[in-house]
């Protein structure tokens, strides 16, 4: 957790403060593929980790910010920068579940597959996979309009009560008038916030203030704070980040869950940048998942110079997801998310005309300078970080194809660390050591085609 959330009364500037929870899997009778879902990466485990959802229709934006506060409610605020004047009817509060659905169901995945025996090929294991859906629970919310006023060049254009937060609709005329009228009514501003704030108001954008009403939260039963939800129109498709850096104590993650109509979504200001993806990896690494895709995150941003935005999933859940990782959206949840062109006889989890995007980035203000833009692209292609391991057949077999086979396996295994060690950079001989295959000899050594890996996925970005 970041330091400065353990501080009284400081004032979190930032849009995007999370959740990372991740949900419970059943296993279910595989329909599409032979594999079986082991595991899947979860926003919990980067430090500092956002989670936003956006759904985008013409001009239509609906954003739901999750937040990561763990403190005492009432250190709890937050200050976004929106383009326009929000009404109450375009604030809600809404259930966590919902975030913690789209994590689960755009989750980077791994998959396990059998062996055939060599001798009775026909004889292959089938394959399960995991899916899971969790109810929404109940929402409610009161909100009340209370008198507009000024100081300090800044007006107080509405104050509304939602769930447990108070609301305020801010603008301003300068940014030291905003900083000294947030500073008197008890925000702790951190350093720096000043210019930035200013480039806001030079735009003419109004500010949503939210702080924890203690009373009412207790009254909720929730031991968390819930996610806010705010809805406006804007030909500007993008998400502000830079006041969320003001305060940081280092990088961040971002998680982005974009719903659209057509197609996917990209950056148009930073590299949108596909994880590497379908390759397979030594069978040790079911039991640490979490740390291999860590690494890999961590090498990709390191490679990228912690300048390029990550697509993680991309998928119309109208197509059936292969694997799954979760079930669909239910169309009553989609629309509490915002997405308004389902038909409104739609009320089930049959497949629903809507298009997903998951973006990941780790920013700071150096590599990171602009808010993030947006565009939806015609690209409606399926895409996942999907990641699969194979389990060799072990049994003492004797036919003409065994020894052709173990020869093939020698070879793969040797494959599968190469892999691993290029996307993780991990030590390529501890990796053959815990796959059971020894050093290649020096000669194969010096031929290995990994050791150019990720100068070729330099070469074809838009392919991995």
């Amino acid at each position: 957790m970041n330091r400065f959330l353990r501080r009284p009364g400081r004032i979190i500037m930032s849009l995007l403060l999370s959740l990372g929870i991740g949900m419970g899997c059943e296993l279910h009778q595989a329909q599409a593929f032979c594999g079986v879902f082991v595991a899947k990466a979860k926003p919990k485990l980067f430090n500092k980790a956002s989670q936003v959802a956006i759904v985008r229709n013409g001009d239509k934006t609906v954003i739901t910010m999750a937040n990561d506060f763990m403190g005492e409610p009432a250190e709890f605020a937050m200050v976004i920068p929106v383009p326009t004047f929000i009404n109450e009817d375009q604030i809600k509060v809404v259930s966590k579940s919902l975030i913690d659905h789209l994590d689960t169901y755009t989750a980077p995945r791994l998959v396990e597959f059998y062996d055939a025996p060599p001798c009775y090929p026909e004889l292959a294991r089938p394959g399960r996979y995991a899916a899971d859906a969790r109810q929404v629970d109940d929402l409610s919310f009161h909100i009340n309009l209370l008198d507009n006023r000024r100081d300090f060049g800044v007006m107080v254009e509405a104050e509304y009560t939602v769930g447990e937060y108070d609301i305020k609709i801010l603008s301003a005329e300068e940014s030291d008038g905003l900083v000294s009228w947030l500073r008197q009514n008890n925000y702790r501003i951190p350093k720096g916030a000043t210019e930035v704030l200013g480039s806001y108001i030079k735009q003419k954008v109004r500010f949503f203030v939210a702080r924890v009403k203690v009373g009412q939260h207790s009254a909720t039963s929730y031991t968390y704070l819930r996610p806010l939800q705010i809805s406006f129109n804007s030909p500007k498709f993008m998400l502000p980040i830079r006041l969320g850096t003001v305060n940081a104590d280092g990088p961040q993650d971002l998680f982005i869950y974009a719903l659209t109509r057509k197609g996917r979504i990209e950056t148009t200001n930073y590299r949108t940048v596909k994880l590497p993806t379908g390759n397979e990896l030594p069978p040790y690494i079911k039991r640490e998942f979490d740390a291999f895709y860590t690494s890999m995150f961590d090498r990709l941003v390191e490679r990228e110079d912690m300048r390029a935005v990550f697509l993680e999933y991309a998928w119309n859940m109208n197509i059936k997801c292969d694997p799954c990782v979760g079930l669909p959206l239910w169309a009553v949840y989609l629309r509490e998310l915002g997405v308004d062109w389902l038909q409104k006889s739609a009320t089930g989890a049959g497949p629903m005309n809507c298009f997903i995007t998951r973006l990941h980035a780790r920013y700071d203000a150096e590599t990171f300078p602009q808010d993030l833009m947006f565009q939806e692209t015609a690209d409606n292609s399926n895409f996942q970080g999907r990641y699969v391991i194979r389990y060799p057949f072990l049994d003492e077999s004797d036919c003409k194809a065994i020894g052709t086979y173990r020869l093939e396996l020698r070879r793969r295994k040797e494959k599968e660390a190469q892999i691993l060690a290029a996307l993780t950079g991990w030590d390529i001989n501890e990796i053959r050591s815990r796959c059971g295959i020894g050093a290649l000899p020096a000669k194969e050594r010096a031929r290995s085609w990994w050791d150019g890996f990720f100068g070729w996925l330099g070469n074809n970005s838009n392919n991995y």
